[in-house]
C-alpha cells in the first residue's frame, strides 16, 4: 500500500506526468484572444518607439554612436568668391586654424579639467568668464565639441601645438576676407557661425559651419557655402585608431558674379565720405542703378563696418550694420514732386498751361483759433509758376494746391494721391537681392483716425504733397521711381547679382532682368512734361541743381529737403539720371542731418556723374 502511494506521488510530481496531464486540458478561446491582444499591443508599442527613435531622433543617435566609435575630422570647404561686373574679386578665402574643445578627452579630474580650459583661454587671450558662459549655454546634444576660436595667429598655433593639450584640437579652415571691407560692407555682408535656429531651418547645416549673415553673403548663402568634407578615424574599445577613411570630399562654394562696378562703388564711398567729413556729419547713402534694366551699379551706406572685426561694430554709434539704402524709412521731401505733378496732370486738375501764384505762403482758416490761421510756407516766393517752373524752382505752393486744393484751384485729394503712390510701388519692397529690405509707409485718413483719433485735414495733404508728414519711403524705392520716369514707366527689380557660376564655369543661376510693374500706358500722355520739368532743374538758371549744367552731358534731376524731429534736423536728397535722352545711370544721394539742405548733396552727385562719364560712358 505504501509503495503504491509513493509511486503515485512521484508520478504526480514528475515532469512527465504533469506535462501529460496539462496536455489533456483544453484552453479556453479567451486565453488565446487575450494573448493575441497583449502581444499585438506590445508589438505596436515597440514599433512606435522604433519609429520615433529612427525618424525623430535617428540623426542624433546616429551621430552619438559615430562619436563613440570614431573621430570625425571636418575638411572645410572655401566659400565661393564674389566678383564685380568686370571680374574683380571682392572676397577671398585665406587659410586659418580653428580651436575646438572636446570635453570627453579632457582630464578626468574636475579641477584639472577647469584648469586646462582656463590655461587655453589665457593662451587665446579670451576672458575666462566669456568662455565659461559659452560652455554652459551650449546645447551639447547637437555636438560634443565647441569652437573656442575661429582664427589663431601663427605664434598661438605653435604654442598650442607644442603643448599638445588633451581635449583641445586644432583644425585647418578658411577665413573669409573682404578686399574693400568698409566700401562694400552692406553689399557683401559678412559670415558667422550657425546657431540652433539656423540648424532648425536648414537640416544641411552643422554646428560649426559658417553662413552668411547680411548682404549677398546671406541672400546667396546656399550657393556660396559649398559642402564640407569629412574624414573619419575609427577607434577600438580602448580608444586606439584602427582605421581612417575619407567619407566625403570638400566641395567649394560657387562663385557669384555681380552687377556692382567696384571702382564706381569705391569712388561713391570716398566722395560721400569726404562730403560728410567736411560737413561734420556721419550718415549718408548713395545708390547708382541702370534704369534700363535694374542693374545695381553701386550701393553705399555710411557708416559701414569691417566684417573682419564685426563685434566692434555691433554697438557702435549710428548703427553701422543697418542698411539705410534698403531699410531706412525717410520723408522724401521735394523729390516726390514729379509724381505729384504727374498725378495732377493725369487727373485733369491742371494742364501744362495752368499757372499758380506763390507769394511765399498760403493760409488756411484755423477752426480752433480763427485769429491764428494755419500757414504753409514756400521756401521762397516763386511768383507765377506752371508745372515746368514748379519743378525747376521746387515751388511748395504749386504742389500744395494741386494736391489739396486752395480757393478756386481744385486738388486731386489724398485718396487719388495715395493711389498714385501705390502705382509707383512706394508701399512695396522692390525685391532687391539683399537681406532686410522694407517697404514704405503710405498714410491716409483711416490710418490717422484709428491711430490718433483725429480727422485728416487739408494741411495733411499739403504736407505729404511735398514729401513731409507721415509719408515714408526707402532710398531704393525712391530711386526706382525715378528710374521708371527715366525709362518711360517700367519698374525693374533691382539686381545686385548677375549669375552664379560653378567650378567648371557653368552658369547655375542667372538673375535675369524682371519688370515688376509697367505703367507706361498710364503716364505716357504727360511723362514728357515731367521729364522736361526735371531737365529744367538743371538747365534753367533758376533750377535748384543748375550747378550740374556744365557737365558734358544732359542731366535730369530733382532735389529735396525734408525737415524732421520738429524741424530740428534736415535730411537732404538728390535724385537724377543721365544722359537725359537715353539714360544709362540713375543716382541718389542722401545726407542725414545736412547743414544746407540739398546743396550738400549736389556736389557729390555731380562728381559721381562726371566719374561715370569719364570712366564708363566714354569707353
Amino acid at each position: 500500500m505504501k509503495n503504491r502511494q509513493n509511486i503515485d506521488l512521484e508520478d504526480v510530481l514528475s515532469d512527465r506526468v504533469f506535462a501529460a496531464d496539462l496536455a489533456e486540458i483544453p484552453l479556453a478561446d479567451k486565453v488565446f484572444k487575450f494573448f493575441s491582444i497583449f502581444a499585438g499591443a506590445i508589438f505596436v508599442v515597440i514599433f512606435l518607439r522604433l519609429a520615433y527613435l529612427n525618424a525623430v531622433q535617428g540623426a542624433f543617435f546616429e551621430s552619438r554612436a559615430a562619436v563613440n566609435m570614431s573621430d570625425i575630422k571636418v575638411q572645410p570647404s572655401p566659400r565661393g568668391i564674389i566678383f564685380d561686373r568686370f571680374g574683380k574679386p571682392l572676397t577671398s578665402n585665406i587659410p586659418s586654424n580653428k580651436v575646438f574643445l572636446l570635453p570627453r578627452d579632457l582630464p578626468e579630474n574636475p579641477d584639472e579639467r577647469i584648469r586646462t580650459v582656463k590655461n587655453v583661454s589665457a593662451i587665446l587671450n579670451l576672458p575666462w568668464e566669456d568662455v565659461k558662459k559659452t560652455i554652459e549655454e551650449k546645447d551639447w546634444g547637437q555636438s560634443d565639441r565647441m569652437i573656442i576660436s575661429s582664427d589663431i595667429n601663427h605664434d598661438t598655433l605653435m604654442e598650442l601645438t607644442a603643448l599638445d593639450i588633451r581635449g583641445i584640437y586644432i583644425e585647418p579652415s578658411f577665413k573669409r576676407t573682404y578686399e574693400f571691407p568698409l566700401e562694400l560692407s552692406h553689399v557683401l555682408g559678412y559670415t558667422g557661425l550657425v546657431n540652433s535656429d539656423d540648424m532648425e531651418n536648414d537640416s544641411d547645416l552643422a554646428i560649426d559651419d559658417e553662413i552668411g549673415r547680411l548682404g549677398l553673403e546671406a541672400y546667396y548663402d546656399g550657393y556660396l557655402r559649398g559642402t564640407n568634407g569629412e574624414e573619419v578615424f575609427y577607434r577600438n574599445s580602448r580608444g586606439r585608431i584602427e582605421d581612417q577613411r575619407a567619407v566625403q570630399k570638400a566641395v567649394s562654394g560657387m562663385s557669384l558674379q555681380t552687377n556692382i562696378d567696384a571702382d564706381l562703388q569705391i569712388f561713391m564711398y570716398e566722395r560721400l565720405m569726404s562730403a560728410l567729413s567736411e560737413l561734420g556729419r556721419s550718415v549718408g547713402v548713395a545708390i547708382a542703378l541702370n534704369p534700363q534694366n535694374g542693374e545695381v551699379l553701386g550701393l553705399v551706406n555710411i557708416p559701414g563696418f569691417d566684417a573682419d572685426n564685426i563685434t566692434s561694430f555691433l554697438e557702435a554709434p549710428n548703427d553701422p550694420l543697418f542698411s539705410r539704402a534698403i531699410s531706412g524709412l525717410y520723408n522724401p521731401g521735394s523729390t516726390i514732386k514729379p509724381l505729384v505733378g504727374l498725378a495732377a496732370l493725369s487727373e485733369g486738375v491742371v494742364t501744362t498751361q495752368t499757372k499758380i501764384f506763390s507769394k511765399g505762403y498760403i493760409e488756411l482758416p484755423n477752426p480752433y483759433n480763427p485769429s491764428e490761421p494755419s500757414r504753409f510756407l514756400d521756401w521762397r516766393p516763386n511768383g507765377w509758376v506752371d508745372i515746368y517752373d514748379a519743378l525747376a524752382k521746387s515751388s511748395n505752393i504749386y504742389f500744395y494746391e494741386v494736391a489739396g486744393g486752395f480757393e478756386n484751384q481744385k486738388g486731386i485729394g489724398i485718396d487719388a494721391l495715395k493711389s498714385w503712390w501705390k502705382k509707383f510701388l512706394f508701399a512695396d519692397k522692390t525685391g532687391i537681392d539683399l537681406t532686410g529690405e522694407r517697404g514704405g509707409f503710405l498714410p491716409d485718413p483711416d490710418w490717422k483716425k484709428s491711430l490718433r483719433g483725429e480727422p485728416w485735414r487739408v494741411g495733411d495733404t499739403y504736407n505729404v504733397a511735398i514729401g513731409q508728414g507721415d509719408f515714408l519711403v526707402t532710398p531704393i524705392g525712391l530711386l526706382n521711381y525715378i528710374s521708371a520716369i527715366a525709362n518711360g514707366g517700367k519698374f525693374y527689380k533691382p539686381r545686385v547679382a548677375r549669375s552664379v557660376v560653378d567650378s567648371e564655369g557653368k552658369e547655375i543661376f542667372v538673375n535675369t532682368q524682371e519688370v515688376i510693374s509697367d505703367i507706361s500706358d498710364d503716364i505716357k500722355e504727360h511723362l514728357s512734361d515731367i521729364r522736361t520739368g526735371m531737365r529744367n532743374v538743371v538747365a534753367k538758371s533758376y533750377g535748384t541743381a543748375r550747378s550740374l549744367s556744365d557737365l558734358p552731358f544732359a542731366v535730369a534731376a530733382k532735389t529735396g529737403t525734408a525737415q524732421i524731429q520738429n524741424n530740428m534736423k534736415t535730411n537732404a536728397f538728390f535724385v537724377g539720371y543721365a544722359p537725359y535722352e537715353n539714360p544709362n545711370i540713375a543716382i541718389l544721394v542722401l545726407v542725414e542731418n545736412s547743414k544746407e539742405g540739398s546743396l550738400n548733396t549736389i556736389p557729390v552727385a555731380k562728381d559721381i556723374f562726371m566719374w561715370y562719364y569719364q570712366n564708363r560712358s566714354e569707353n
